[in-house]
């Protein structure tokens, strides 16, 4: 079992920048995968960012060279940070961590972007 608790995310200006955590509870942190999704009203939550057990990334194309995730196996962390935002990147932002068939969710955290 493995249980997500956020932080970070809020209210910014266009061209900002914020940075999203993760602490991960439970053990094994370092096998799984994890990765923060996006989703907006109305749609089904998308794939912003992973970064695989062994620390390989991936990236939506709407936010390559602007955001990155990163992962600390000492501490059981996960982090996505977030630069030059647009409105459009405005979301509820969760973190997932899975690995075969075990999936697990952080509660989400609201990110505004507006001026």
């Amino acid at each position: 079992q493995v249980q997500l608790v956020q932080s970070g995310g809020g209210l910014v200006q266009p061209g900002g920048s914020l940075r999203l955590s993760c602490a991960a509870s439970g053990s094994g942190f370092s096998f799984y995968h994890m990765g923060w999704y996006l989703q907006t009203p109305g749609k089904q939550r998308e794939l912003v960012a992973l970064i695989t057990s062994s620390g390989s990334t991936n990236y939506a194309d709407s936010v390559k060279g602007r955001f990155t995730i990163s992962r600390d196996n000492t501490k059981n962390m996960v982090y996505l940070q977030m630069n030059n935002l647009k409105p459009e990147d405005t979301a509820v932002y969760y973190c997932n961590a899975h690995k075969v068939a075990l999936n697990y969710w952080g509660q989400g955290t609201q990110v505004t972007v507006s001026s």
